[in-house]
């Protein structure tokens, strides 16, 4: 049996479409600087379609980088009609770090500013191997300390943000957010981490099951986090699983499909955030592999997760929620779409 007769149906179909064109995956491509030629093609693809049809308004901008380092680069998404002092997201993207820019998930960064109506920027970040552990968690924490310093001037409530990041964002939001609490850094008011890369261990049971989905299998996983890591033994930043205290972290959204093979490191997360204190909200989804609402976006099951996503963003951060009429699976439990820890 093939580990893709497990997956929902409606996310099979587009998987096996990318897998005839890349077989084993785009991020099977042995050659590094191919796979981010494909993965950066991909992204321009989708960012010329979303660019057609966004209201939002977009703007580049350099911020100083950590100590010694570079600027980074942050875009800033602004919705049409943008209130003072309204709450805010900052938004990392994934990528196992080592693909990806700001280009890479504009999809989501657009979709977040227009669904919320609120100020979203967006960070760039060093990628490995050329650039190893601490860079991206280094210039992730200085361009969300920018952000934080500038509430004024970029017209949001500091007391509401939000940090936003799925699979090598989702760890750096939780990186993010523990510099934040050490450093005495922007107060945070929400961490959403979307299938988190946060143990380097590679030692779960679903570490060692996902090998032939074709989206982030353990080989990759493996490799990533070699690049990441460059031999180091890593701190709590690197793999926030491991960190040595959780305690006083935001609250704290996790969600990951049951054939992905960060599923029971991400579990394994929540259980600590509980033990910690910290309020954790955990969503499982059965037959859904990594990032799946970004290859299936028209899929039910990707449609429910943004929903249940976009329903906890906004009771965070004091958002109006949408009428009842609108909401889909409020009872989740009654159609098996989703477990609640």
């Amino acid at each position: 049996m093939s580990q893709l007769d497990s997956l929902d149906p409606e996310l099979r179909g587009p998987l096996e479409e990318l897998l005839g064109n890349y077989p084993g995956g785009v991020y099977a491509i042995e050659d590094l600087a191919e796979r981010r030629r494909i993965d950066a093609l991909h992204a321009a693809q989708l960012v010329e379609a979303v660019k057609a049809a966004q209201t939002c308004t977009t703007e580049e901008r350099r911020v100083p980088g950590p100590a010694g380092g570079a600027d980074v680069p942050v875009r800033l998404y602004r919705p049409e009609r943008l209130r003072p002092d309204s709450p805010a997201v900052f938004f990392i993207h994934g990528g196992g770090m080592c693909l990806g820019d700001l280009d890479y998930e504009h999809t989501t960064a657009v979709k977040i500013c227009e669904e919320l109506g609120v100020l979203v920027v967006s960070t760039g970040y060093r990628k490995a191997p050329e650039h190893p552990h601490p860079a991206q968690v280094d210039d992730c924490y200085a361009a969300l300390r920018w952000m934080g310093d500038n509430a004024t001037s970029l017209h949001f409530d500091p007391g509401r943000l939000a940090i936003f990041g799925g699979s090598a964002g989702g760890n750096l939001a939780l990186a993010a957010a523990l510099k934040a609490r050490d450093l005495a850094g922007p107060a945070l008011s929400y961490v959403m981490a979307l299938y988190p890369m946060v143990d380097h261990r590679h030692t779960t049971p679903s570490s060692h099951e996902v090998t032939e989905i074709g989206v982030w299998d353990r080989r990759t996983n493996v490799e990533a986090w070699e690049w990441f890591l460059a031999g180091q033994q890593p701190d709590g930043y690197a793999a926030p699983l491991h960190a040595e205290d959780l305690a006083g972290l935001p609250p704290t959204f996790i969600d990951v499909g049951t054939a992905d093979a960060f599923r029971d490191e991400d579990i394994a997360l929540a259980q600590r955030l509980l033990t910690a204190g910290v309020s954790t909200e955990l969503h499982i989804y059965p037959g859904v592999y990594h990032a799946a609402e970004h290859y299936a976006p028209d899929a039910e099951a990707a449609r429910h997760m943004w929903t249940v996503r976009f329903r906890a963003l906004r009771r965070a951060l004091g958002l109006r929620p949408v009428p009842a009429d609108a909401d889909i699976d409020a009872d989740a439990d009654a159609d098996g779409k989703e477990h609640d820890v």
